[in-house]
């Protein structure tokens, strides 16, 4: 005999409600969406931990890249300054490091102007959502 009680040879699943059915779907239901909440909360928590990782190594690459420039900055311009005076070997160390940032800052602008802040992509989905609901209703 199976596990399952049984009334006159019959499964009682059989003679379950349609209500009870939806209920008992439901719960399970629930349960199977919390349960992938859960997972994404801990996924989601690793992948944080992994680009807080990430992000404290460029932190630090930065910062020794900024004092490697410093440094061999200072390098170029007392080496420029055994030839000429180190006022003038500075200067032009100083407008090379200008003429790079008006370069990068020129580049940045041309790149920001292009930006498009409005996602496009999204509305014209939500649009076609509309559309395909009041379709539906019709």
């Amino acid at each position: 005999m199976s596990a399952r009680a049984t009334r006159n040879g019959v499964d009682d699943t059989y003679d379950r409600s349609l209500g009870d059915l939806l209920k008992e779907l439901t719960g399970e239901f629930q349960h199977l969406a919390r349960a992938e909440v859960e997972l994404a909360k801990l996924e989601i928590r690793e992948e944080i931990g992994d680009a807080k990782d990430a992000a404290t190594k460029f932190g630090i690459a930065a910062g020794t890249g900024v004092l490697a420039v410093l440094m061999l900055s200072f390098a170029a311009a007392w080496g420029l300054a055994e030839v000429m005076p180190a006022g003038v070997a500075f200067l032009i160390i100083g407008v090379v490091y200008g003429a790079v940032a008006w370069w990068a800052f020129a580049r940045a602008r041309e790149q920001a102007k292009q930006v498009d802040p409005v996602p496009e992509q999204t509305i014209q989905t939500l649009k076609e959502d509309v559309q395909w609901a009041r379709a539906r209703s019709n």
